[in-house]
């Protein structure tokens, strides 16, 4: 989808997330797809995926004669219709693992739209993907050499090299990869590693891009611009050493922040290529082709988790209300509340928002351990046995990354749009609810007596 309205516009024009959100989880409710059957599920606005698309593309186009694959994070939201609906707008797709990679091919993404990262990529893994043409990002000179050896001349892979540029860390170590000691890239800083980084290229006249990711939620534009820019002079460096633009395209992550405070879009991806051009403005001139990886900026707003309320207890003068949605589902909010805290809304029985006095509640999950809460004292009107409460902002990670803690199965998911002509909110399937028949054979039910039989005089007796 393509739109011709100005980004920020677009952003101040989207009805918030809150508010737009409120029928459609009244009709969940009524058609059954919340219910004390099916007492959690995820839910994701298609429209407001392409508008989150939109705005991306329209950001990079307020700059002329820029050209931009951008390519979707497929880890933050590993599901084939989400993919193929992505893809559907004009995006590409970045994959780190085998199964991204199939998941990607299965949802439509030419190889051509497809990077491959990782820090771990094995022998068959990166056969397939130079096989199929899909670009690869080496994280280290090792597997660089590993590429060369494997490459075969002609191959349509576009093949780059990560740097960790070593700018420094956000305010979530986790998800800060330009750190001194980081696991990805090349340590650029790293006494000789720069003439190393140059000498890789100098042998190597099929490397054409230069590949960084400073980190994602945490990070602040300033820092990831810093990033950015060092990426960019480098490749400056680079095809200055060999004489010749070698070096054709930088691919400059994502790692958009996202606002979990409130229903406004901040940082917007105008404020993101902003503070681009005003660090590097020379990446805008048009002689380098640019790639993004952009996955929780362009979804978590446009999703959340809706779950019913089994049961109220109070304990220590705090009322606890225990759902269905739990560290299964919100593994960072549950394990780091302070790095990824979640809006609540507390919701009726018939899906209508809940209304009276606040009253001071935790929301707690199913898991059998007592740190599973997504919610310390939230003030809510009182819940009760039967409402549902809804976890905002989770369009990305949250219900596509499911944890299988006490082996509690994966939500239903669905998508969505607002359809006033035809009935108000038309929902379709994304992936169904697990059954207990697949969590039974994912736990190696069809090899329920192998340990039984497994002693030395079974295995002697074979022999």
């Amino acid at each position: 989808m393509t739109s011709t309205t100005p980004v920020s516009e677009t952003d101040s024009l989207r009805t918030p997330s809150s508010t737009r959100f409120t029928e459609t989880i009244r009709r969940a409710v009524a058609d059954g797809l919340l219910s004390e059957e099916q007492p959690v599920a995820g839910f994701l606005d298609a429209d407001g995926v392409r508008d989150s698309v939109a705005a991306l593309h329209d950001a990079f186009a307020a700059v002329p004669g820029v050209r931009v694959l951008h390519t979707f994070a497929a880890k933050a939201a590993s599901l084939v219709p989400v993919l193929r609906l992505l893809a559907d707008c004009g995006m590409g797709c970045e994959v780190a693992s085998p199964g991204e990679l199939r998941l990607a091919v299965e949802a439509g993404f030419a190889p051509a739209k497809i990077v491959l990262d990782s820090p771990a990529k094995t022998r068959d893994e990166l056969r397939l993907a130079l096989y199929l043409g899909v670009a690869v990002n080496a994280d280290s000179f090792s597997e660089l050499r590993r590429i060369g050896e494997l490459r075969s001349t002609g191959s349509a892979s576009v093949i780059g090299l990560r740097i960790n540029p070593q700018v420094g860390g956000g305010s979530i170590g986790a998800m800060s990869t330009a750190t001194p000691t980081s696991k990805f890239g090349v340590a650029l800083g790293d006494p000789g590693v720069r003439k190393q980084v140059v000498e890789a290229f100098a042998e190597r006249p099929w490397l054409t891009r230069l590949h960084a990711h400073v980190g994602s939620q945490g990070c602040p534009l300033e820092l990831i611009a810093e990033g950015i820019a060092e990426t960019y002079r480098l490749a400056e460096e680079i095809n200055e050493s060999v004489g010749t633009q070698q070096i054709t395209g930088i691919d400059i992550g994502g790692g958009l922040p996202v606002n979990f405070d409130d229903d406004d879009v901040r940082p917007s991806f105008t404020d993101y290529v902003a503070a681009l051009r005003a660090e590097v403005p020379g990446l805008f001139d048009g002689r380098y082709a640019l790639v993004t990886e952009f996955g929780r900026s362009l979804l978590a707003k446009n999703g959340f988790i809706g779950a019913r309320v089994e049961y109220t207890k109070d304990a220590g003068g705090r009322r606890i209300a225990l759902t269905h949605a739990g560290a299964q589902i919100a593994t960072r909010t549950v394990f780091m509340p302070d790095a990824w805290p979640l809006r609540v809304g507390a919701f009726d029985a018939e899906g209508r928002p809940r209304t009276g006095p606040p009253m001071v509640q935790d929301v707690a999950g199913p898991c059998c351990f007592a740190g599973d809460v997504v919610a310390h004292a939230r003030e809510l009107p009182e819940l009760r046995e039967g409402d549902f409460v809804v976890l905002y902002d989770t369009g990305a990670y949250y219900f596509s990354t499911h944890w299988a803690y006490n082996s509690l199965p994966r939500p239903a998911v669905y998508g969505f749009v607002d359809d006033p002509g035809g009935g108000g909110v038309r929902f379709a399937p994304v992936r169904d609810a697990q059954s207990l028949d697949s969590v039974a054979a994912e736990s190696g039910l069809g090899h329920a007596a192998a340990l039984v039989g497994l002693s030395a005089g079974a295995t002697h007796e074979k022999q």
